[in-house]
């Protein structure tokens, strides 16, 4: 059974899974804002991201995209950069919510260039992305993975992309390494964890059999349509996941005391 459980921006979620019985019946979903951003937000957060779970696998990851509504006059980094250092308080970018991927992602932009573009808080990318399409909100970090339809159909301006190459699924817009500014990089990333103490042979049995499924062409085919990115096998251990949350933790949580994001 899956159950979908929201809030705090699924930290309710992967609390309840922290606090289960570890019996391999019980695991989170987790990603870069449950299981490391988490820890810069929230101030009473009822579990350590690093030591409260048991890392199965990193499952699937997709770069950002950095996407501006049709009618923006920009149309690379840039402009893009020029655009909200022209416009300051007034230029805006939407997100999925405080401590969401594309609002960490918009707070190293920031950091990184000086833009000073405004921060426009939704519930969820979806809400977000509509009103990037509506002509609301003036530029949008979307993972490229939900993006590429509106991009290829024309409906938003795709502006780069925050890995150090090219995307396949949008193989047009340049990669920040080529845009000037390979300090973007983000990740949005997804992968499965278990209650701590879960047994070691209940969790190499559940990450070989997810690791299996990856090897089905058509899964491979579907992710790969999609922008969706399959990891190697050397990122695909808990091993290797457990390393991936300490280090999106390290590099995450100053970045967010130093915006001042209130947690509560």
């Amino acid at each position: 059974m899956v159950e979908d459980v929201t809030g705090a921006g699924g930290t309710i979620g992967a609390t309840r899974v922290a606090r289960a019985d570890p019996d391999g019946y019980t695991f989170v979903m987790g990603n870069l804002g449950t299981h490391a951003a988490s820890l810069g937000i929230y101030q009473k957060l009822a579990y350590d991201p690093r030591t409260d779970f048991e890392p199965v696998i990193l499952v699937a990851s997709t770069p950002m995209v950095l996407v501006t509504r049709k009618t923006l006059p920009v149309h690379n980094l840039n402009e893009a950069i020029a655009y909200a250092k022209a416009n300051p308080g007034k230029a805006t970018m939407g997100s999925a919510g405080i401590g969401s991927i594309s609002h960490l992602t918009l707070l190293l932009f920031n950091h990184l260039t000086g833009a000073g573009l405004v921060h426009v808080p939704y519930r969820g990318l979806s809400e977000a992305t509509n009103d990037l399409l509506g002509g609301q909100i003036d530029m949008l970090f979307d993972q490229v993975v939900t993006a590429t339809p509106h991009i290829t159909n024309g409906n938003e301006n795709p502006i780069v992309v925050t890995i150090p190459q090219r995307a396949p699924s949008i193989p047009n817009v340049p990669s920040a390494n080529e845009a000037g500014l390979p300090q973007l990089q983000t990740v949005a990333w997804s992968a499965l964890f278990a209650p701590k103490k879960t047994p070691a042979a209940i969790v190499t049995k559940v990450n070989g059999a997810i690791g299996k499924a990856m090897e089905d062409p058509t899964i491979a085919k579907r992710l790969a349509e999609i922008g969706a990115d399959i990891p190697p096998p050397e990122q695909r251990s808990p091993h290797a996941l457990r390393q991936l949350v300490n280090s999106e933790v390290d590099k995450w949580v100053p970045l967010i005391k130093e915006a001042g994001i209130a947690g509560q």
